[in-house]
């Protein structure tokens, strides 16, 4: 039997080392069964102390955990199915040999919208495409 704090710190660390900023395929499917493992021992071993007649400060704290373990392995889904470097995340897959980020906005210019199913790993993934009139789509550099 654990505390909330005990799962959620798993579930930073995790998210920390293997869906930070930084990301690799293998690191992403990794992170996503962990958090699956995390998230089946939270149901199993989590201690929720305090009375049932009283408020519960800690209950509170275990729905949000609860709800970050589902929210956790959705990121991790959406990143390794997003197979470009973007924004401030940056698949290591994909740069240059000068180690800048490669950008598909052929393939990747929309809006993810995640359905939920009743579990992440069965989410469905709609796109919603973006268009853009008045600037145009470029590759940085940060050199």
């Amino acid at each position: 039997v654990n505390s909330v704090d005990h799962f959620h710190k798993k579930l930073g660390k995790v998210m920390w080392e293997k869906v930070g900023m930084a990301r690799n395929e293998k690191d992403l499917k990794e992170a996503i069964k962990e958090i699956q493992e995390i998230r089946e021992d939270f149901w199993k071993d989590v201690k929720v102390p305090g009375n049932m007649n009283e408020l519960n400060q800690e209950l509170e704290k275990a729905g949000r955990v609860a709800d970050f373990l589902e929210l956790g392995e959705l990121f991790a889904k959406d990143a390794l199915e997003r197979k470009e470097s973007c924004g401030g995340h940056f698949r290591e897959e994909y740069q240059t040999k000068e180690g800048e980020a490669v950008r598909d906005d052929k393939n990747y210019a929309y809006v993810a919208a995640w359905e939920y199913k009743g579990n992440p790993s069965k989410a469905k993934l709609h796109k919603e495409k973006l268009e853009f009139k008045n600037i145009e789509l470029k590759t940085r550099s940060y050199k």
